[in-house]
């Protein structure tokens, strides 16, 4: 058997491991802290500033005030118009004379922010407008009368109706007051 040629082996020596250590340790000691001088001139801030909070006011007194009215008549209660229709009847007004005298209409006994208007038609030439109350289906035309404060109608087309209805002023006074009703679509749904 042939002798086998000595070699070298490629371990690193001791003083070469010796220099790369201390060539570590020199590349570590130089590195420090990233952020270091930023917390130190954020220490800094927080010892020079000083917070201004300028003091708080102290609250008003409440002072409650009595309610003085009482014994005056609410300005939207039903109370007001009869009060309006007792003094009609001591100094009759033309506005409402000739309403005091008629029959009363059906859909007179509800507000107007009860009745919907569900649709128009045409009958005989005349337009008729389809009211919703209660769940039952009404028709009006022009000259019926409609809602609490004699209102009568004056115009429709497709789209409203409009009104005009007799109501006190803030003399108590019966004046008259324009109005009308849109017709209400339902939203399609969606399928």
């Amino acid at each position: 058997m042939p002798a086998r040629p000595f070699r070298r082996s490629r371990r690193p020596s001791r003083a070469a491991l010796a220099l790369l250590a201390l060539t570590g340790l020199a590349g570590l000691s130089g590195c420090s802290d990233p952020h270091e001088e930023l917390r130190a001139w954020m220490e800094e801030q927080r010892r020079v500033a000083k917070p201004q909070v300028s003091p708080l006011v102290a609250p008003r007194k409440f002072d409650p005030q009595p309610y003085a009215a009482f014994s005056q008549t609410e300005p939207f209660s039903s109370q007001k118009m009869q009060g309006a229709l007792k003094q009609e009847s001591r100094q009759p007004n033309s506005l409402l004379a000739a309403e005091m005298n008629r029959r009363r209409e059906p859909l007179e006994a509800y507000p107007l922010d009860a009745l919907t208007m569900v649709g128009s038609v045409v009958r005989g030439g005349r337009p008729h407008a389809l009211l919703k109350a209660d769940n039952l289906l009404y028709q009006v035309k022009v000259g019926d009368y409609l809602g609490q404060n004699y209102g009568r109608v004056t115009r429709i087309t497709e789209t409203e109706i409009a009104l005009r209805e007799l109501v006190p002023d803030t003399l108590g006074e019966i004046v008259e007051r324009a109005s009308t009703l849109t017709l209400q679509e339902r939203a399609q749904e969606k399928r």
